[in-house]
């Protein structure tokens, strides 16, 4: 069985747990050294256990960073997620920040490949030396 379901009601070592969140356990040990993640149980020999709990937590947080949220970002987010008491509003403030962001973001690339698309048009691409894309990179 595969999923959250597998791990309901048992303790799962890191290695499970990465692959049942898709993250490596290298990233799960950075997002609980960051406190993304509560202080997981132990064994008696000092392995890392986790929970559905956890195992949820982590999805959380790859879904997150797979919509381009910063660590920040995911840990306020976390922490609204966990807060039972939080509004709807703080949440869509964090999202629609983000949203604005990137959106700054991809016009920026929009204006870089239009830049680049130009300058390669200009470009001959022959034997001779002139060149319109390294006189533009060369503009100071």
């Amino acid at each position: 069985m595969t999923g959250i379901a597998a791990t309901a009601g048992r303790q799962v070592a890191i290695g499970e747990a990465a692959r049942l969140s898709g993250v490596s356990a290298r990233m799960v040990r950075h997002y609980e050294g960051l406190g993304l993640l509560p202080a997981v149980a132990r064994t008696e020999s000092g392995y890392r256990q986790y929970n559905d709990a956890d195992v949820h937590t982590l999805r959380f947080i790859k879904r997150s960073r797979d919509l381009g949220f910063s660590m920040e970002e995911i840990a306020e987010l976390v922490g609204l997620w966990h807060n039972r008491r939080r509004t709807s509003a703080s949440v869509k403030r964090v999202a629609e920040k983000h949203l604005g962001e990137l959106e700054q973001r991809i016009a920026d690339m929009q204006s870089m490949r239009n830049t680049l698309a130009h300058l390669v048009h200009c470009c001959h691409g022959d034997a001779r030396p002139d060149c319109p894309i390294l006189d533009d990179l060369s503009k100071v």
